[in-house]
Protein backbone atom coordinates (compact mmCIF):
# COMPACT_ATOMS: atom_id res chain seq x y z
CA UNK A 1 0.00 0.00 0.00
CA UNK A 2 1.33 3.40 -0.91
CA UNK A 3 1.92 5.82 1.93
CA UNK A 4 1.98 3.09 4.58
CA UNK A 5 5.11 2.68 6.66
CA UNK A 6 6.06 -0.96 6.95
CA UNK A 7 8.81 -0.99 9.55
CA UNK A 8 6.74 -3.40 11.64
CA UNK A 9 3.19 -4.72 11.65
CA UNK A 10 0.61 -3.14 13.92
CA UNK A 11 -0.46 -6.62 15.06
CA UNK A 12 1.39 -9.90 14.69
CA UNK A 13 0.41 -13.44 15.60
CA UNK A 14 2.86 -16.34 15.61
CA UNK A 15 1.42 -19.87 15.74
CA UNK A 16 -1.55 -18.55 17.70
CA UNK A 17 -3.91 -21.28 18.92
CA UNK A 18 -7.08 -21.37 20.95
CA UNK A 19 -8.35 -24.74 22.18
CA UNK A 20 -11.43 -25.41 24.30
CA UNK A 21 -11.84 -28.42 26.57
CA UNK A 22 -15.31 -29.96 26.51
CA UNK A 23 -16.79 -32.54 28.84
CA UNK A 24 -17.18 -32.60 32.60
CA UNK A 25 -14.55 -35.15 33.53
CA UNK A 26 -11.82 -33.94 35.89
CA UNK A 27 -9.40 -36.31 34.17
CA UNK A 28 -7.61 -34.61 31.25
CA UNK A 29 -7.42 -37.87 29.31
CA UNK A 30 -11.21 -38.11 29.29
CA UNK A 31 -11.83 -34.56 28.11
CA UNK A 32 -12.07 -33.72 24.44
CA UNK A 33 -10.46 -30.67 22.88
CA UNK A 34 -11.98 -28.34 20.29
CA UNK A 35 -9.20 -26.82 18.18
CA UNK A 36 -11.03 -23.60 17.35
CA UNK A 37 -7.90 -21.79 16.14
CA UNK A 38 -4.73 -23.73 15.38
CA UNK A 39 -1.27 -22.24 14.72
CA UNK A 40 -2.34 -19.07 12.91
CA UNK A 41 0.44 -16.64 11.95
CA UNK A 42 -0.56 -13.23 10.58
CA UNK A 43 0.97 -9.79 10.09
CA UNK A 44 -1.55 -6.94 10.07
CA UNK A 45 -0.07 -3.70 8.75
CA UNK A 46 -1.06 -0.13 9.68
CA UNK A 47 -3.78 1.31 7.46
CA UNK A 48 -4.85 -1.93 5.76
CA UNK A 49 -8.06 -3.92 5.96
CA UNK A 50 -7.46 -7.64 6.38
CA UNK A 51 -10.51 -9.69 5.47
CA UNK A 52 -10.87 -13.09 7.15
CA UNK A 53 -13.21 -15.49 5.36
CA UNK A 54 -14.31 -19.11 5.64
CA UNK A 55 -17.26 -21.34 6.38
CA UNK A 56 -19.19 -21.09 9.64
CA UNK A 57 -17.28 -22.88 12.38
CA UNK A 58 -13.83 -22.34 10.86
CA UNK A 59 -12.63 -20.22 13.80
CA UNK A 60 -12.94 -16.71 12.35
CA UNK A 61 -14.77 -15.15 15.29
CA UNK A 62 -12.62 -16.90 17.88
CA UNK A 63 -9.51 -15.59 16.14
CA UNK A 64 -10.97 -12.07 16.12
CA UNK A 65 -11.61 -12.18 19.86
CA UNK A 66 -8.09 -13.48 20.45
CA UNK A 67 -6.62 -10.59 18.44
CA UNK A 68 -8.02 -8.04 20.90
CA UNK A 69 -7.50 -10.34 23.90
CA UNK A 70 -11.18 -10.70 24.71
CA UNK A 71 -10.39 -14.41 24.71
CA UNK A 72 -7.27 -15.87 26.29
CA UNK A 73 -4.77 -17.61 24.01
CA UNK A 74 -3.86 -21.28 24.49
CA UNK A 75 -0.46 -21.13 22.82
CA UNK A 76 1.59 -19.06 20.39
CA UNK A 77 2.16 -15.32 20.68
CA UNK A 78 0.40 -12.02 20.00
CA UNK A 79 2.19 -8.69 19.58
CA UNK A 80 0.72 -5.20 19.31
CA UNK A 81 3.11 -2.54 18.00
CA UNK A 82 6.02 -4.84 18.81
CA UNK A 83 4.88 -5.44 22.40
CA UNK A 84 4.11 -9.00 23.46
CA UNK A 85 0.60 -9.04 24.96
CA UNK A 86 0.03 -12.81 24.84
CA UNK A 87 -0.14 -13.17 28.63
CA UNK A 88 -0.81 -9.57 29.58
CA UNK A 89 -3.13 -9.16 32.55
CA UNK A 90 -6.36 -7.18 32.32
CA UNK A 91 -4.65 -4.37 34.21
CA UNK A 92 -1.79 -4.33 31.70
CA UNK A 93 -4.25 -4.44 28.80
CA UNK A 94 -6.36 -1.54 30.03
CA UNK A 95 -4.29 1.24 28.39
CA UNK A 96 -4.22 -0.80 25.17
CA UNK A 97 -8.02 -1.00 25.07
CA UNK A 98 -7.97 2.54 23.73
CA UNK A 99 -6.03 1.26 20.70
CA UNK A 100 -7.94 -1.99 20.04
CA UNK A 101 -11.71 -2.14 19.70
CA UNK A 102 -14.28 -4.60 18.38
CA UNK A 103 -17.56 -4.28 16.49
CA UNK A 104 -19.81 -7.29 17.03
CA UNK A 105 -22.18 -9.09 14.69
CA UNK A 106 -25.34 -8.50 16.74
CA UNK A 107 -25.51 -4.95 18.11
CA UNK A 108 -28.70 -5.85 19.99
CA UNK A 109 -26.69 -8.23 22.17
CA UNK A 110 -23.80 -5.80 22.76
CA UNK A 111 -25.91 -2.72 23.62
CA UNK A 112 -27.52 -2.68 27.07
CA UNK A 113 -31.27 -2.30 26.36
CA UNK A 114 -31.86 -0.53 29.71
CA UNK A 115 -29.50 2.35 29.02
CA UNK A 116 -29.84 5.29 26.68
CA UNK A 117 -27.53 5.45 23.68
CA UNK A 118 -25.86 8.62 24.97
CA UNK A 119 -24.88 6.86 28.21
CA UNK A 120 -23.55 3.86 26.29
CA UNK A 121 -21.37 6.06 24.09
CA UNK A 122 -20.15 8.08 27.07
CA UNK A 123 -18.86 5.00 28.94
CA UNK A 124 -15.43 4.96 27.24
CA UNK A 125 -14.89 8.60 28.23
CA UNK A 126 -15.87 7.89 31.83
CA UNK A 127 -13.42 4.99 32.03
CA UNK A 128 -10.44 6.37 30.12
CA UNK A 129 -10.73 10.16 30.13
CA UNK A 130 -11.54 12.91 32.62
CA UNK A 131 -14.21 14.97 30.92
CA UNK A 132 -16.91 17.25 32.25
CA UNK A 133 -20.55 16.42 31.61
CA UNK A 134 -20.79 19.04 28.88
CA UNK A 135 -17.60 17.77 27.21
CA UNK A 136 -18.97 14.21 27.20
CA UNK A 137 -22.24 15.43 25.70
CA UNK A 138 -20.33 17.19 22.92
CA UNK A 139 -18.16 14.13 22.22
CA UNK A 140 -21.20 11.83 22.09
CA UNK A 141 -22.95 14.20 19.69
CA UNK A 142 -19.86 14.25 17.46
CA UNK A 143 -19.67 10.43 17.45
CA UNK A 144 -23.30 10.18 16.35
CA UNK A 145 -22.66 12.64 13.52
CA UNK A 146 -19.60 10.64 12.41
CA UNK A 147 -21.77 7.56 11.88
CA UNK A 148 -24.52 9.60 10.17
CA UNK A 149 -26.97 9.67 13.08
CA UNK A 150 -28.47 12.69 14.80
CA UNK A 151 -27.24 13.96 18.19
CA UNK A 152 -30.89 13.84 19.25
CA UNK A 153 -30.67 10.04 19.11
CA UNK A 154 -28.57 10.09 22.30
CA UNK A 155 -31.72 10.18 24.42
CA UNK A 156 -33.22 7.02 22.87
CA UNK A 157 -32.89 3.38 23.84
CA UNK A 158 -31.36 0.72 21.54
CA UNK A 159 -34.72 -0.95 20.80
CA UNK A 160 -35.96 2.27 19.20
CA UNK A 161 -33.48 1.90 16.33
CA UNK A 162 -33.36 -0.31 13.25
CA UNK A 163 -30.70 -3.00 12.89
CA UNK A 164 -28.56 -0.81 10.66
CA UNK A 165 -28.82 2.13 13.07
CA UNK A 166 -27.85 -0.09 16.01
CA UNK A 167 -24.78 -1.24 14.09
CA UNK A 168 -23.87 2.42 13.50
CA UNK A 169 -24.10 2.94 17.26
CA UNK A 170 -21.79 -0.04 17.79
CA UNK A 171 -19.31 1.48 15.34
CA UNK A 172 -19.56 4.86 17.10
CA UNK A 173 -18.75 3.23 20.44
CA UNK A 174 -15.72 1.52 18.92
CA UNK A 175 -14.54 4.88 17.53
CA UNK A 176 -14.93 6.78 20.81
CA UNK A 177 -11.28 6.61 21.92
CA UNK A 178 -9.77 6.93 18.43
CA UNK A 179 -8.35 3.38 18.25
CA UNK A 180 -5.74 2.25 15.75
CA UNK A 181 -7.25 -1.22 15.23
CA UNK A 182 -10.89 -2.30 14.90
CA UNK A 183 -11.87 -5.95 14.61
CA UNK A 184 -15.29 -6.14 12.92
CA UNK A 185 -16.87 -9.56 13.46
CA UNK A 186 -19.53 -10.20 10.79
CA UNK A 187 -20.73 -6.59 11.13
CA UNK A 188 -23.20 -6.73 8.20
CA UNK A 189 -24.30 -10.37 8.06
CA UNK A 190 -27.56 -9.72 9.93
CA UNK A 191 -28.53 -6.70 7.81
CA UNK A 192 -30.49 -6.27 4.58
CA UNK A 193 -28.39 -6.06 1.44
CA UNK A 194 -29.08 -2.35 0.90
CA UNK A 195 -28.11 -1.58 4.51
CA UNK A 196 -25.00 -3.76 4.20
CA UNK A 197 -23.70 -1.51 1.43
CA UNK A 198 -24.28 1.59 3.55
CA UNK A 199 -22.38 0.14 6.54
CA UNK A 200 -19.50 -1.08 4.35
CA UNK A 201 -19.22 2.37 2.74
CA UNK A 202 -19.31 4.00 6.19
CA UNK A 203 -16.49 1.76 7.42
CA UNK A 204 -14.42 2.58 4.33
CA UNK A 205 -14.93 6.31 4.85
CA UNK A 206 -14.00 6.07 8.54
CA UNK A 207 -10.84 4.14 7.67
CA UNK A 208 -9.67 7.01 5.50
CA UNK A 209 -10.74 9.72 7.94
CA UNK A 210 -9.21 8.19 11.07
CA UNK A 211 -6.38 6.17 9.48
CA UNK A 212 -7.84 2.99 10.92
CA UNK A 213 -6.65 -0.58 10.52
CA UNK A 214 -9.43 -3.16 10.19
CA UNK A 215 -9.72 -6.88 10.61
CA UNK A 216 -12.99 -7.58 8.79
CA UNK A 217 -14.47 -11.02 9.49
CA UNK A 218 -17.17 -12.31 7.15
CA UNK A 219 -18.42 -15.35 5.25
CA UNK A 220 -19.71 -13.24 2.34
CA UNK A 221 -16.83 -13.04 -0.13
CA UNK A 222 -18.41 -10.24 -2.16
CA UNK A 223 -18.46 -7.97 0.91
CA UNK A 224 -14.88 -8.88 1.79
CA UNK A 225 -13.74 -8.18 -1.74
CA UNK A 226 -15.35 -4.74 -1.63
CA UNK A 227 -13.68 -3.51 1.57
CA UNK A 228 -10.48 -5.53 2.09
CA UNK A 229 -7.00 -4.76 0.82
CA UNK A 230 -5.77 -8.22 1.82
CA UNK A 231 -7.56 -11.46 2.63
CA UNK A 232 -6.86 -14.56 4.73
CA UNK A 233 -8.88 -17.71 4.07
CA UNK A 234 -9.49 -20.01 7.06
CA UNK A 235 -10.44 -23.67 7.06
CA UNK A 236 -10.97 -25.69 10.25
CA UNK A 237 -9.05 -23.27 12.45
CA UNK A 238 -6.07 -22.60 10.17
CA UNK A 239 -5.19 -20.10 7.45
CA UNK A 240 -4.86 -21.90 4.12
CA UNK A 241 -4.25 -18.91 1.83
CA UNK A 242 -3.57 -15.20 2.23
CA UNK A 243 -2.57 -12.35 -0.02
CA UNK A 244 -3.77 -9.21 -1.83
CA UNK A 245 -7.53 -9.37 -2.25
CA UNK A 246 -7.67 -8.86 -6.01
CA UNK A 247 -4.98 -11.47 -6.61
CA UNK A 248 -6.55 -14.12 -4.38
CA UNK A 249 -10.01 -13.65 -5.87
CA UNK A 250 -8.77 -13.48 -9.46
CA UNK A 251 -6.63 -16.63 -9.31
CA UNK A 252 -6.92 -18.62 -6.06
CA UNK A 253 -4.10 -21.09 -5.48
CA UNK A 254 -5.71 -23.16 -2.72
CA UNK A 255 -8.50 -25.50 -3.79
CA UNK A 256 -10.68 -24.43 -0.85
CA UNK A 257 -10.38 -20.77 -1.86
CA UNK A 258 -11.33 -21.73 -5.41
CA UNK A 259 -14.43 -23.53 -4.13
CA UNK A 260 -15.47 -20.52 -2.03
CA UNK A 261 -15.02 -18.20 -5.00
CA UNK A 262 -17.05 -20.46 -7.29
CA UNK A 263 -19.98 -20.29 -4.84
CA UNK A 264 -20.27 -16.48 -5.11
CA UNK A 265 -23.37 -15.56 -7.17
CA UNK A 266 -22.49 -13.99 -10.52
CA UNK A 267 -24.59 -12.53 -13.37
CA UNK A 268 -26.06 -15.16 -15.69
CA UNK A 269 -24.18 -13.70 -18.65
CA UNK A 270 -20.88 -14.66 -16.99
CA UNK A 271 -21.99 -17.96 -15.46
CA UNK A 272 -20.75 -20.13 -18.28
CA UNK A 273 -17.23 -18.79 -17.84
CA UNK A 274 -16.88 -20.20 -14.34
CA UNK A 275 -17.16 -23.83 -13.35
CA UNK A 276 -18.90 -24.40 -10.02
CA UNK A 277 -16.68 -26.41 -7.64
CA UNK A 278 -18.84 -28.45 -5.28
CA UNK A 279 -17.00 -29.80 -2.25
CA UNK A 280 -17.72 -33.38 -1.29
CA UNK A 281 -18.42 -34.45 2.25
CA UNK A 282 -19.04 -32.37 5.36
CA UNK A 283 -16.80 -30.08 7.34
CA UNK A 284 -14.82 -32.32 9.75
CA UNK A 285 -15.21 -31.85 13.48
CA UNK A 286 -12.65 -29.53 15.12
CA UNK A 287 -12.56 -32.08 17.96
CA UNK A 288 -11.18 -34.69 15.58
CA UNK A 289 -9.49 -32.93 12.64
CA UNK A 290 -8.11 -35.07 9.80
CA UNK A 291 -4.44 -35.98 9.72
CA UNK A 292 -2.13 -34.30 7.25
CA UNK A 293 -3.83 -31.51 5.31
CA UNK A 294 -7.12 -30.81 7.04
CA UNK A 295 -8.80 -30.18 3.70
CA UNK A 296 -7.81 -33.49 2.11
CA UNK A 297 -11.13 -35.20 2.96
CA UNK A 298 -12.94 -32.75 0.64
CA UNK A 299 -10.23 -31.76 -1.84
CA UNK A 300 -10.48 -32.91 -5.48
CA UNK A 301 -6.67 -32.88 -5.82
CA UNK A 302 -5.79 -34.80 -2.63
CA UNK A 303 -3.03 -37.43 -2.73
CA UNK A 304 -1.39 -39.71 -0.21
CA UNK A 305 1.01 -36.90 0.65
CA UNK A 306 -1.94 -34.70 1.60
CA UNK A 307 -3.33 -37.42 3.86
CA UNK A 308 -0.06 -37.90 5.72
CA UNK A 309 1.77 -34.55 5.76
CA UNK A 310 0.37 -31.23 6.89
CA UNK A 311 1.41 -28.48 4.45
CA UNK A 312 3.10 -25.33 5.71
CA UNK A 313 1.93 -21.86 4.82
CA UNK A 314 4.55 -20.85 2.27
CA UNK A 315 5.16 -18.02 -0.19
CA UNK A 316 4.19 -18.69 -3.79
CA UNK A 317 6.43 -15.88 -5.06
CA UNK A 318 3.55 -13.64 -6.13
CA UNK A 319 2.78 -11.85 -2.89
CA UNK A 320 0.72 -14.47 -1.13
CA UNK A 321 1.01 -17.50 1.13
CA UNK A 322 -0.59 -20.89 0.49
CA UNK A 323 -0.74 -24.06 2.57
CA UNK A 324 -1.12 -26.72 -0.12
CA UNK A 325 1.01 -29.57 -1.46
CA UNK A 326 -0.53 -29.18 -4.93
CA UNK A 327 -1.57 -25.51 -5.36
CA UNK A 328 -3.72 -24.76 -8.36
CA UNK A 329 -3.51 -21.91 -10.77
CA UNK A 330 -6.91 -20.32 -10.20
Amino acid sequence: MSGVLRERPLLRTSDLSKHYHVGRSILPAQRRTVQAVDTVSLDIWPGETLGIVGESGCGKSTLGRCLVRLTDITSGSLEFEGRDITDASQRQLRPLRRQMQMVFQDPSASLNPRRRVGDLLADPFRIHERLSASEMTDRVAELLRRVELSPEHASRYPHEFSGGQRQRIGIARALALRPRLIVADEPVSALDVSIQAQIVNLLADLREEFNLTYVFIAHDLSVVRQISTRVAVMYLGSVVESGPTDLVFAAPRHHYTAALRSAVPIPSIDRARRERLVLKGDLPSPMNPPSGCRFHTRCPAATSTCRNERPLLQSTGDGRLVACHHPGGG
